[in-house]
């Protein structure tokens, strides 16, 4: 698979065995025999090859696994609030944290329930009425709107008038700060 990976990233800049070649300090024959699998691999020349390709050694070799796009959410219960995590490994690569969060009017919001902490937040509600709690003020959020805020604002989100259903975004500050410490995850199933 690394070979395939290679040759494609190759044609997907328009880029020719000899130019390819020249970038990395191979020769135009040894790069094709590495991409027909003609000649074994060595490390100095994977990195080579990955630094000329502006990939990483690790995006070449990783394992081609159907099962890797598969992500089984666990369901992370607490009083008026169970989150579905829908992302992997995001603090590792600095990405997102995306979930998907079925509050009920039990959880506890507003004065006395507020978080801060440092990044940003965005939610979309999925079914529902949210009821942000953003500083002083009190936002209704229906379905099929969203919000994005401040995470040093003084915030949480409960719900009105029955359950509410969203699906939340938060940077690597914000998963942190609402990372879960408790073990009572269960499967969805």
């Amino acid at each position: 698979m690394v070979r395939q990976r290679i040759r494609g990233l190759r044609q997907a800049r328009g880029w020719s065995l000899d130019a390819l070649a020249a970038r990395c300090h191979l020769s135009p024959s040894t790069l094709s025999r590495i991409e027909t699998g003609h000649r074994r691999i060595d490390l100095d020349q994977l990195v080579a090859l990955a630094r000329a390709l502006d990939t990483t050694i690790d995006q070449l070799v990783e394992p081609v696994d159907d099962a890797d796009v598969i992500i089984r959410p666990m369901r992370h219960q607490e009083p008026g609030l169970a989150t579905w995590v829908l992302s992997r490994d995001t603090a590792q690569r600095g990405g997102n944290l995306v979930a998907k969060m079925r509050i009920t009017p039990e959880r506890r919001t507003g004065p006395g329930h507020l978080s801060v902490h440092p990044g940003r937040e965005w939610f979309f509600v999925l079914s529902g009425t949210a009821l942000l709690h953003l500083g002083e003020r009190q936002i209704a959020v229906g379905t099929g709107n969203a919000a994005e805020f401040s995470t040093m604002i003084p915030h949480s989100i409960g719900a009105l008038n029955g359950p509410v259903e969203i699906l939340t975004i938060f940077d690597q500050d914000g998963e942190r700060a609402h990372a879960q410490s408790s073990h009572d995850s269960t499967p969805e199933g």
